[in-house]
């Protein structure tokens, strides 16, 4: 939670050039609800980190949850907390907090594969945490979503280098081996930040219907990540 509030704190106070009109920080308008993730989930030391890329605008930028699509925050973490709003939204993207009628198709992709394989979210998290590598949202001008990989080196160095002192401090208090990028980005930025410190670094695809491989089976390709990292998956 201390480190939560310190990134936030951090990466909020760096400044983003056009296209990018908006940044939302979720660990500021959405800590009540972060708080709450980590507060029912996080407590411990943990195998393995999940690690992804940054929050997705009808995610973890409505519950303040990683992967945090409506639904499957409400139905199964069973978690719901007031949400602020950032200072400036753009209209094509408002925070909505829970009340937001949009689904995030990653958060349900991830979490519904949690569901399904380990049935309840403290079985799951005996061995897991989910996190995000960075916790913005860039918003161009037109609305669309903008990814930390995409943002001008000179912007995206200071964002990185926060992002990766925070993960180190997260691995640490974590006392995590195991980083499971999800991703490639998320899996490259663990690797640069964790380089010497004994922690083995694994990938994950990303659940993105971006991604053609994730729309043809998901969860048949996580599992297949979890086991090639040496972690068995509960049968259906």
């Amino acid at each position: 939670m201390e480190e939560a509030r310190r990134l936030g704190r951090e990466v909020g106070a760096l400044r983003f050039a056009a296209p990018v009109t908006h940044v939302y920080n979720p660990l500021e308008y959405a800590f009540e609800a972060h708080a709450a993730y980590l507060t029912r989930y996080g407590g411990g030391t943990r195998a393995a980190l999940w690690l992804g890329m940054n929050p997705g605008p009808f995610g973890m930028a409505q519950t303040g949850v990683p992967f945090g699509d409506v639904g499957m925050v409400r139905e199964f973490l069973a978690l719901e907390a007031p949400v602020g709003r950032p200072p400036k939204q753009h209209p094509k993207r408002p925070v909505e907090g829970f009340d937001c009628t949009r689904g995030e198709v990653s958060g349900r992709r991830l979490w519904g594969f949690v569901r399904d394989r380990w049935k309840s979210p403290e079985r799951f998290f005996e061995r897991f945490l989910v996190m995000n590598y960075c916790p913005l949202v860039f918003v161009e001008g037109s609305g669309k979503n903008r990814t930390p990989d995409h943002l001008p080196v000179a912007e995206r160095a200071p964002l990185l280098e926060a992002c990766d002192e925070s993960l180190r401090r997260v691995v640490k208090v974590l006392a995590a081996r195991v980083v499971i990028g999800v991703g490639g980005f998320a899996k490259a930025r663990a690797s640069a930040a964790l380089a010497g410190s004994g922690v083995a670094v694994h990938g994950m695809p990303h659940p993105s219907p971006a991604s053609p491989a994730a729309n043809r089976g998901w969860a048949d390709l996580a599992e297949r990540a979890l086991l090639a990292a040496g972690f068995a998956v509960p049968r259906p």
